[in-house]
């Protein structure tokens, strides 16, 4: 006999759809990553850099910080289980990305009918290789940062003044990210312009980078508050309470 489709409660699709839209997220920073962008908006001085515009870094900064405010959620609601669950979870599809991207390079191209030539798609998934490898390993060692922080910071606050726990895991574990991408992706590379980055690159892309990821997360505190009156209100979840130290 036919059976009848499985229902999840509303904590169990929550969850799902949290987890959908930080894969969707993650995907989103690592394949556009590449591409970087430069406001001149006013400069700063940066030790042993100079004189430097404030805002310059990868496009993928659009989506990616919204993957710390969707782990601090799932960490409020589902603990630091659930959220490396989710970790893990975007890992192992952004691993799977880059080997359908590695097929896609590898397949030859129809050079009759292809509106992309093998080189124009090599020039833009090309660099998926390296900036796939430094964006997960920042990923995954700055998520498990924020995860331990948020625990860390709900301990010894009682539960109380999620702001803090909220943006300072994300302020911490993102400079950690800042750090790793920017060394591991820049390190010797050439680049557009034919230069190969310097330590002082490295340093003055990672540290406007995070400035930019510090302003982020302080904007994005009100949306971890408002994710909660919502999740109180319309599913009448309440967060976990702090968990002790393992």
């Amino acid at each position: 006999m036919p059976t009848a489709p499985a229902r999840f409660d509303a904590a169990t699709l929550l969850y799902l759809w949290l987890s959908g839209v930080f894969v969707t997220c993650l995907l989103v920073a690592d394949i556009t990553g590449g591409k970087f962008f430069h406001l001149d908006l006013f400069t700063v001085h940066l030790p042993w850099v100079g004189e430097y515009p404030f805002v310059t870094h990868s496009v993928g900064m659009m989506s990616f910080p919204v993957t710390f405010l969707l782990t601090d959620l799932v960490n409020e609601y589902y603990g630091k289980r659930g959220a490396r669950r989710m970790t893990f979870l975007g890992l192992g599809c952004a691993l799977l990305a880059f080997l359908l991207i590695l097929a896609a390079r590898k397949i030859p191209v129809d050079t009759r009918d292809s509106p992309l030539s093998q080189d124009s798609f090599d020039t833009v998934f090309g660099m998926s290789n390296r900036l796939y490898v430094a964006s997960l390993t920042a990923y995954l060692i700055g998520q498990l940062c924020d995860i331990w922080l948020f625990g860390a910071f709900k301990r010894w606050t009682g539960g109380r003044m999620v702001w803090l726990r909220a943006t300072g895991s994300t302020v911490v574990s993102q400079a950690v990210d800042s750090f790793l991408i920017t060394s591991i992706l820049f390190y010797g590379l050439e680049r557009a312009d034919g230069s190969v980055a310097t330590w002082g690159d490295i340093i003055r892309i990672a540290v406007t980078g995070y400035i930019l990821k510090f302003v982020i997360a302080i904007a994005l505190t009100p949306l971890v508050y408002l994710g909660r009156w919502l999740i109180h209100t319309r599913l009448g979840m309440t967060p976990m309470p702090a968990e002790p130290r393992i």
